[in-house]
This record gives C-alpha cells, structure tokens and sequence, in this order.
C-alpha cells in the first residue's frame, strides 16, 4: 500500500494588502485578495520530497475555507499534488482554531492517512499550535517545527533547530509533521503542472459530510473571539532636522527624549 500524505493548507488574505474587519469582527474576505499561505508552500514541497523518495506515494492537499479556496488547492496541485478536498460550508464563517482542528481531523480520517504535513503557521493568524490540536484530536504523535523531515520504514524522522542547540526527533506513522522556513525553498508550478493541476480531481465536502453540527464550529461554537477592533491610526509626518552644525546634536537630542539612546 502506497504512503498516503494529507498536507492542510490555508487560503488567507494577501498580508500586502488593505485588510480590515466586516462588521461582526471576523476578517472581511471580500475586500482582500487571498492566496495559499506562504508557510504552507514549504509543507507542500516536503511532501513532494518525500513521496520522491518513497516507493510510491499519493499526496492529497486539504483545505478549509470559502469558494476561492479553491485557488489555493490548485497552487498546491500545479506544485505537484495528486488530489484535493475542500471543505466548505456556510456555518464555518468565523470558525476559530479549534473548530478548525475539529474539521481537519474529520476531513483527514475519512481521507485516509499515514502521515499529516502542515506549515509552521498560517500568515494570518500566526498561532502556530494547530498542528499538536490536530495531532491530539486525532490521537497520533507529532513531530512539529521540523526544519529537515523524512519518511522510512514506517516512521518519520527529523531535525529541530533551536536558539543553541538542535535535536533528532522520529516517531511511528501515522503522525503529524510541521516544518518550518528553513526546511526547503518550495518549487514554482511550471507550467505542465498548472495545466496538468486542472484536470486533478478536487473533492468536495461540508460539515455533514463530516458528521459535524453547526454549533460545534462558527463563531457560535468559537473558543475565542474578537471585542473590538480599531483602525490603524494615519502615518504622521516624522521629524525632519535640517543640519546647520548642530544637526548631530539635535540628532542625538530627539533620540534621547524618544529614549532611544
């Protein structure tokens, strides 16, 4: 039987762009483009390595989110994916993490698995910790922010890099895997494989495809929620100090009352 490798994925608003709240302080999608998150092009690239080394592999990429979504299953798919689900459905409006956690882990235990690949974080919300949730909600072990990963002879092994010191970790398939930047510059899709990635099937499911109620997801079933928000106050213009032979001490001056220096 081939491995089988579930990578989740996340499509989150372009951080280069104008973002703002909708009215009931979830992010306003509509007013953003989106895309897959960058962090998760290094999960997706470590897939694709392993199932190069493996002795036959399949790569399903996972994702929920809206229609457009979509969009970044297909990145996914033209970097070199076999397969898609998307899970999408309307009561998942303002679904926090661990609601989240609780799709994935249904979505990925009717898929099929052996090992589960997720990037380090998403570029929206930068938790970090969905990876050890769906590891929990799943009951595997994990293996998280791994910046060199391997699959062999039923195990998964890797490099965890720290502030003084790296470790060795492995533990038995099935598991889940979070790498990390470092782990590997994620290919670009050429162009056989945006052509080849419209013809990759994508399957479809929502919450009762899942076995999953309403309430238990959605911002009624949320663990956290947002209060209030403000807008960013306008840039001012900054202190402008014209060098007449005293410009380095008036320099110094405004460090030393910003507390700077």
């Amino acid at each position: 039987m081939s491995l089988r490798i579930v990578v989740c994925v996340k499509y989150v608003p372009d951080a280069t762009g104008d973002r703002h709240f909708a009215d009931d302080l979830t992010v306003d999608r509509d007013d953003v483009d989106g895309l897959l998150s960058e962090l998760d092009e290094y999960a997706v690239e470590q897939a694709l390595q392993i199932a190069e080394e493996a002795d036959g592999a399949e790569i399903t990429v996972l994702t929920v989110g809206p229609e457009d979504a979509k969009d970044a299953l297909r990145k996914a798919l033209s970097m070199g994916a076999d397969k898609a689900v998307h899970v999408e459905d309307d009561d998942l409006h303002g679904t926090d993490v661990m609601g989240t956690s609780l799709v994935l882990a249904k979505a990925i235990e009717k898929t099929g698995y052996d090992v589960v690949l997720c990037g380090m974080a998403s570029t929206d919300g930068v938790m970090g910790v969905l990876p050890a949730i769906l590891a929990e909600r799943l009951g595997v072990p994990q293996v998280t922010l791994l910046s060199e990963v391997s699959v062999e002879e039923g195990t998964v092994k890797g490099r965890r890099d720290g502030d003084t010191a790296s470790e060795w970790l492995e533990a038995a398939l099935p598991a889940v895997v979070s790498v990390t930047d470092q782990s590997g510059e994620a290919r670009y899709p050429s162009f056989k494989g945006i052509m080849a990635a419209k013809k990759k099937p994508v399957e479809s499911l929502d919450l009762s495809d899942l076995g999953i109620e309403a309430e238990e997801v959605g911002l009624e079933g949320a663990w956290s929620a947002v209060d209030s928000a403000a807008e960013r106050p306008a840039r001012t213009a900054g202190t402008i100090v014209k060098d007449e032979g005293e410009g380095g001490k008036q320099l110094a001056e405004y460090l030393a009352g910003q507390k700077f220096i």
